[in-house]
Parts: C-alpha cells; structure tokens; sequence
C-alpha cells in the first residue's frame, strides 16, 4: 500500500552513509519516481512533471553528492543507485511506481524494475539504456581525459548545484562503470527480463563527449531489446539530441508515462487515427 500525504513535502532521507534531497508531491494517484542523468538534478525533470499535472504522485531526489543539498558519500557505485530508489521510495511509505529515467537513469530504472517486477508499474526510458558495446580502451582513455579537462573548473559550480561534488576520477569511474553496464552481454538479459510495460523515448544527434554518429549507432542497440521482449516498444523518436530532449520533448515522455500505466493507449490511438 501507498503511503498517501495531503501536500508536497521536501526534506533529506538518510541512505548508507549519506542523504538525499527528496521532493515528493503526495496524493492518493499513482507515484512517478524519476531517476536523473548521471550528473543531473530533479529539476531537469519540471517540464515533464507539468505536462503530467497533479493527476500523478511525483517524487524527485538529487542523487548522491548532486545538486545543492544531497550529501557525499563513499559509494558513488551503480548498485549504489540502485538501492538509493529503494531507499527513497521505502522512506515515502511507496510500494508501486512508475520509473522514468533519463540518460543514466534510465540503466538504472531498467534495473530496478527488472528487479521488481511486483513493484513497478512500468518504466519509462529517455535516450538510455541501450545495450552497446560502445566502451573499449580508447574509449576508456578519453572520458578520463574529457573529466580531467573539466576538473579545473567543476569545483568551481560546486555551491550552485550545477555540477557534482564529485572529483574527476570519481566522475569518469562512474561513466566508465556505466559503459561496462551497458555492453549488450550485461544490458540485453537485464531488458530481456523485464515484464513490466517498458516505453522508451530516444532523442536524436549527439550527446555531450560523442562524436559524429556515434550516439546513433549506441541507440541502433535497441532494436534487438525490442525483437526480444515484447513488453518494450519504443513510443517516440524525437528530433531533440539527448541533452535537449527533457527541455524540448518532455510532452512525448510524459504521454509514455501515461502509456506505460495504460498500454493499450496506443493501439486505441493508431486506431482511431486510421478511421
């Protein structure tokens, strides 16, 4: 059972050793929980969360060291993130949600709901998750420089929230860690094993440190997950590139999050619009 709360509450919620800044609308409606990009902030998610209106529980939270009030920690790990949804939804008294994750928090909302098949009630992915083998050792090398790069001034932005309180090993750790996730021998049977409705939305174009088509490429990964596992489709292909796409598409992510709860909400749609 859900825990149901009259009005929007904020506050920290301990997890390990540290603790997160939730934001949690209440209500009796159906929960939401929306899973960042790796170094992003619930705000990034405000243009969805509008569209959908107060019809739907939304709850929001900095991950780890991100943003301006979500403590440090020793683990920075994936598995790390994956507990953290645990945690956090424990501590709001929820049971069942949505997932919707963007970017790295899509891998980790494929996770979780291929964990929790009683718990989720669907997950919607934005430009991520797609099983690629995109991470080799030059690769490897060039996040680690890309991050080093950017070490001079990231501190910097730390006070304001914009970047994480992560160092750059720290940073380039967690892409690299990512990328192993995400090769087609981990990723496909984490996707082949959900049975939960899945939507994804895929931007277009680049993504920040890519190089020509090599995002698409890593998005082409998909089409084997949905040959696979009927439960996944994809609900939209966006013309917005990945860091663009909750800022200019957040319409096509919410209506995949109504979709998810209501699957047959498209078949009514392709057919009423073919009459």
């Amino acid at each position: 059972m859900n825990l149901s709360t009259s009005s929007t509450w904020t506050g920290m919620v301990p997890v390990d050793d540290t603790a997160l800044a939730v934001t949690d609308t209440g209500g009796t409606a159906i929960p939401v929980v929306y899973l960042n990009g790796q170094f992003a902030t619930q705000g990034y998610w405000r243009r969805v969360i509008a569209e959908l209106g107060g019809g739907w529980r939304h709850i929001t939270y900095d991950e780890r060291a991100r943003g301006r009030k979500s403590k440090r920690s020793a683990d920075y790990s994936f598995e790390a993130a994956v507990r953290d949804v645990d945690a956090v939804l424990a501590a709001r008294g929820v049971d069942q949600a949505v997932v919707v994750g963007w970017s790295y928090g899509a891998v980790v909302g494929a996770h979780w709901a291929s964990r929790n098949p009683e718990r989720a009630l669907g997950a919607v992915l934005v430009d991520g998750a797609f099983p690629y083998d995109w991470l080799d050792e030059a690769m490897e090398q060039r996040i680690r420089k890309l991050f080093r790069r950017l070490n001079w001034f990231v501190p910097l932005l730390h006070p304001t929230g914009l970047t994480p309180r992560m160092n750059a090993e720290q940073m380039a750790n967690s892409n690299i860690e990512l990328g192993r996730l995400s090769r087609e021998r981990e990723l496909g049977p984490v996707l082949e094993a959900i049975t939960v409705p899945v939507r994804y939305v895929v931007a277009s174009g680049t993504s920040f440190g890519s190089r020509g088509d090599e995002q698409e490429k890593i998005r082409a990964g998909l089409d084997a997950a949905t040959a696979r596992n009927s439960h996944i489709r994809i609900a939209a292909k966006v013309a917005s590139n990945h860091g663009a796409i909750l800022k200019k598409d957040f319409r096509a992510v919410a209506e995949a999050v109504r979709e998810v709860v209501d699957p047959n909400r498209r078949d009514a749609e392709d057919t009423s619009s073919s009459r």
